[in-house]
């Protein structure tokens, strides 16, 4: 079986994979996201644009140390063209919180492989989600109840667990939401030797 290495220190993803059955080691690549953020956006670059690239940075730069496929990925949420990231503490979950409620926004994710520091294949997805009008009072239970938890999110929410309860509409693949487009991912995998066919 061809090595496989997670290019990402995100429990979520790795949860995913190990889930699916793929043999895999993690590696967190040293990819400087907030200044290819900045630097895209400064270009003009779109949020699923920042999603793809820095998914293919990290699978590249580890990719060039590590043999095997290396799978990079990331994920970058969007709100009327606003791009945000994760939020530092738990006042900023709750803003960025307070802004997504009762409207709709997008996830981008995306993912690519390399192998020596070469991208072999990569895909990006969108999906759309609406919050309800939750109450503040639901709101500050939330926050408590999920604390720490939250910051390690795009959205300061877990889907897979009480964050999705602030929902009213989901248009999108699940994995993807998680931060993973894994059906396409594991048919590469297949093709690639890593998985059985």
């Amino acid at each position: 079986m061809t090595d496989v290495t997670l290019a990402s220190a995100s429990a979520s993803r790795a949860a995913i994979l190990r889930a699916a059955g793929v043999d895999f080691r993690v590696v967190a690549a040293g990819v400087d996201e907030a200044a290819v953020k900045a630097q895209m956006i400064g270009a003009g670059a779109d949020a699923r644009q920042i999603a793809q690239e820095l998914a293919q940075r990290k699978a590249m730069q580890v990719s060039r140390e590590h043999a095997g496929l290396v799978i990079g990925a990331d994920q970058t949420l969007e709100l009327e063209g606003a791009v945000y990231d994760k939020p530092e503490d738990q006042a900023r979950a709750r803003e960025q919180l307070e802004r997504l409620r009762g409207r709709t926004h997008q996830l981008h994710a995306a993912v690519a492989v390399a192998r020596e520091g070469r991208i072999l294949w990569a895909t990006a997805d969108t999906a759309r989600l609406t919050m309800r009008p939750f109450s503040d009072r639901f709101l500050n239970g939330y926050l408590e109840r999920q604390s720490e938890a939250l910051l390690a999110t795009v959205g300061a929410y877990r889907l897979e667990g009480e964050g999705v309860q602030l929902f009213e509409a989901i248009d999108g693949d699940y994995f993807s939401i998680l931060g993973l487009p894994l059906l396409g991912l594991l048919a590469l995998l297949r093709r690639e030797g890593a998985l059985d066919p």
